[in-house]
């Protein structure tokens, strides 16, 4: 019985995991058809060689960081 009770909550949590990222990856398409310039920061380090290509995005990911623990911050504000 507990089983079974487990692998419901879980399937909700995997349905709810898929539409978040869904939302993001909407999100996203459609900041890139916005030219938002997200991974193209001051800060962000791109270095094309002769035949190799390396990216290192650390503005952009010190920017999501930021807004995603200011997001989280609230909603957990907001719970209480």
């Amino acid at each position: 019985m507990l089983y079974t009770f487990l692998m419901v909550d879980f399937g909700k949590m995997l349905l709810l995991l898929g539409a978040v990222v869904a939302v993001v990856g909407l999100i996203l398409m459609f900041a890139g058809r916005m030219n938002f310039p997200l991974g193209r920061l001051p800060g962000d380090i791109f270095y094309r060689g002769k035949n190799t290509t390396v990216f290192f995005p650390i503005a952009t990911s010190v920017l999501l960081s930021v807004i995603l623990s200011l997001v989280l911050y609230l909603v957990g504000k907001f719970r209480q």
